[in-house]
């Protein structure tokens, strides 16, 4: 059976659940909210620790992957995921389960074919390319000072 692109949009649009805008935005604001109260009250421990400022920026990204790798490895923040949408993507906490996820599919498959070959599947672009982008952005803000 062949599908024109007319029929096929009106086929999924009959099928596709209607999601509500407003309680989508809300709960996606509020558990990112949540999450980045959850490291600024880690970053408070920390510097309550005495914990030097530098070390307590680099910290509270390691405690919030940490955290997000831990429950994606217990199957719990997809879960929060399915609840947030948007809320747990657009923090660092979405960028550990991007990390994560690949290799847990494929730990069957051993932890050298499995989860070593995956485990970069979706992240290691955005990895390669923001290192990429950032050199690029260094010698041009090098460049830059030296002519200005």
């Amino acid at each position: 059976m062949e599908m024109d692109d007319k029929t096929y949009k009106k086929y999924a649009e009959k099928r596709a659940k209607k999601s509500n805008l407003a309680a989508d935005c809300a709960k996606a604001f509020f558990v990112g909210g949540l999450i980045c109260c959850i490291g600024q009250a880690a970053g408070d421990i920390y510097k309550a620790l005495g914990i030097g400022e530098e070390n307590v920026k680099a910290l509270i990204p390691v405690t919030l992957v940490f955290i997000a790798a831990l429950l994606t490895g217990l199957n719990v923040f997809d879960n929060i995921a399915k609840f947030a949408g948007a809320g747990t993507l657009v923090p660092i906490t979405g960028f550990a389960n991007a990390v994560v996820s690949p290799a847990l599919d494929t730990k069957a498959e051993g932890f050298i074919l499995g989860v070593g070959a995956k485990i970069f599947t979706i992240a290691g672009p955005v990895i390669l390319y923001g290192t990429l982008a950032s050199v690029i952005y260094g010698v041009v803000y090098y460049i830059a000072g030296r002519i200005f």
